[in-house]
């Protein structure tokens, strides 16, 4: 089906039904059975084994981001959640991946008012324009599922108005019917890491973020979780349907400006960033799990806002009991109980030598051992660089997987502490540790 006779694709856009949008999923697994046959012929012939291995990944990897560039909507949010594995590809494939990923995080192209103003009246009734003393129907934001538009409560309360692009619901679940052939494609890129478990858990977390009065109840429940707080501000929701959000609007300024601020309010932002991240399950039983700059905003009053909770991580008891205790054996170099810790955690795929499954956790450990520590971009490319070298044929990196309790938590460390680098931040990270997570001191 091409692009003028697909009936629910219009101006060139994404197709919205479940057979074009199948259709090109399917691509995906059907291309890879092409592939590895053309490989194994190469091979019989006598080409390069290893040569035709990246060959083979590099060529997957091109098919996985065309096909997700085109469907945008969950396959594009799929594919963002998928930037967790990007350390365990080797750097032919890594370099492309992130190329990829840049495109895929663009924004979509805003809704019509018309549009904008129909879903407003289907989801809050004929007299929604009663709720409001005005509204900008044109978008402050927009992202893959939806877009946030400024309004002003009856009252004179200013709140940010989230509207859900139509049809965004279908086009997701569509995809995610998908999603276990786009994983099995996805593994063989990715070493030990069992990328079809994980992306089971993936999917279904992407699923709930459609459901905007599931995103409500998170970011209530994290509200209430921080309210009054000296640090944090998450906005107090108003009103959600399943298609709108409305909750205060918060005036401040994107994370990513602090890098051209002053040392110590770059350190005292990027602290207060990395902390929000562990607090949340500590305190809401949350893990916001989009640790993106753009949903941090530094506020005049010097806190961190905090905005879009629809993709979290529930975590009622709070981060897994083995996080501090495996982070502290492995400051002391006890190889053989990291690796026994590890394994009991599950996530240890085939064997491996302890001593170098030690050195391969270095640089996740590294910030913890000091006292006060420098995260910057040449640290972490010196970290990917050495992440990378470990992750190639029969390295130790390919032994290893992510549990599932442990993706959006793995996702959300990584992202982390690559916007610390991103802003030049020298904290105590070691203190925000020792004061989140459990098994710490015991």
């Amino acid at each position: 089906m091409s692009g003028t006779d697909d009936p629910d694709r219009q101006g060139g856009g994404p197709p919205t039904s479940s057979l074009a949008r199948a259709s090109r999923m399917l691509q995906l697994p059907l291309g890879a059975a092409q592939r590895q046959a053309v490989g194994f012929g190469r091979k019989l012939l006598g080409a390069d084994a290893d040569q035709v291995e990246l060959e083979l990944r590099t060529a997957a990897a091109e098919q996985l981001f065309a096909v997700l560039g085109e469907l945008k909507g969950g396959a594009m949010k799929f594919g963002q959640a998928l930037s967790m594995f990007e350390a365990v590809l080797p750097e032919e494939i890594a370099g492309p991946y992130r190329q990829h990923l840049a495109k895929l995080q663009d924004a979509a192209p805003p809704l019509p008012s018309s549009r904008v103003q129909a879903v407003l009246r289907a989801e809050l009734g004929s007299h929604w324009r009663d709720r409001f003393e005005s509204i900008d129907l044109r978008p402050a934001a927009a992202a893959s599922i939806g877009q946030v538009h400024r309004g002003v409560l009856t009252g004179g309360r200013p709140v940010a108005i989230k509207v859900q692009y139509p049809g965004a619901d279908l086009a997701l679940r569509s995809d995610l019917r998908q999603i276990e052939r786009l994983a099995n494609v996805v593994a063989p890129l990715a070493g030990g890491v069992d990328v079809v478990t994980i992306s089971r858990e993936l999917a279904a977390r992407i699923a709930e973020e459609v459901d905007y009065t599931l995103e409500a109840q998170h970011q209530a429940q994290a509200a209430e979780a921080f309210a009054g707080d000296a640090e944090f501000v998450v906005p107090r929701v108003h009103e959600a349907t399943p298609r709108v959000l409305i909750s205060d609007w918060l005036d401040g300024r994107k994370l990513t400006t602090a890098a051209e601020s002053p040392t110590e309010v770059r350190n005292r932002v990027g602290l207060s960033y990395v902390r929000f991240l562990f607090a949340g399950p500590a305190r809401a039983g949350l893990l916001h799990a989009d640790p993106h700059p753009g949903n941090y905003l530094v506020l005049p009053d010097g806190r961190l806002g905090v905005v879009d909770f629809g993709l979290v991580a529930r975590l009622p008891e709070g981060l897994p009991p083995a996080m501090g205790r495996l982070i502290q054996l492995a400051i002391t170099s006890d190889a053989a109980a990291v690796t026994a810790g590890l394994a009991a955690e599950g996530f240890i795929a085939k064997d491996v030598d302890a001593g170098e499954l030690l050195g391969y956790l270095e640089p996740f450990v590294e910030p913890a051992r000091e006292d006060e520590f420098h995260f910057d971009r040449e640290w972490m490319r010196e970290q990917f660089r050495h992440v990378q070298g470990s992750s190639n044929r029969g390295g130790v990196g390919m032994k290893l997987t992510i549990p599932p309790v442990y993706a959006l938590i793995h996702r959300v460390w990584m992202g982390g502490i690559a916007v610390l680098a991103q802003l030049d931040v020298t904290a105590r990270f070691r203190d925000v540790l020792a004061e989140f997570l459990p098994g710490w001191h015991d």
